[in-house]
């Protein structure tokens, strides 16, 4: 609220904001939707590959919307490098953005 001598106090409008919409909005103000997604990837890993993937997992990490992944079994590298794209639909999906484009495995 703002005085002065000759003007009326002023407020802020009341809207009705979501939780997770304000939060939305603060990770899209300050750029870090792209983090937050990445994060929530990785968070999600088990639930989004399944139990068998995510126990073979070693090392996530993602570069300018590439992932990287090192898997513990050479079989099922190479069964995961033939399923790629399915992979990235898989991932964009569950985290309702585009945060993958290619995945390389190590």
């Amino acid at each position: 609220m703002a005085f002065g001598r000759n003007s009326k106090p002023t407020y802020r409008k009341s809207v009705a904001v979501t939780a997770g919409d304000a939060i939305a909005e603060l990770l899209k103000l300050y750029q870090l939707e792209g983090k937050f997604n990445e994060t929530f990837v990785v968070a999600n890993w088990e639930k989004i590959m399944g139990k068998t993937i995510s126990s073979r997992t070693e090392k996530i990490f993602f570069k300018d919307k590439l992932m990287f992944l090192k898997l513990s079994s050479s079989p099922l590298k190479k069964d995961m490098m033939l399923s790629k794209q399915t992979i990235i639909d898989l991932i964009n999906k569950e985290a309702g953005a585009k945060v993958v484009e290619d995945v390389v495995f190590l």
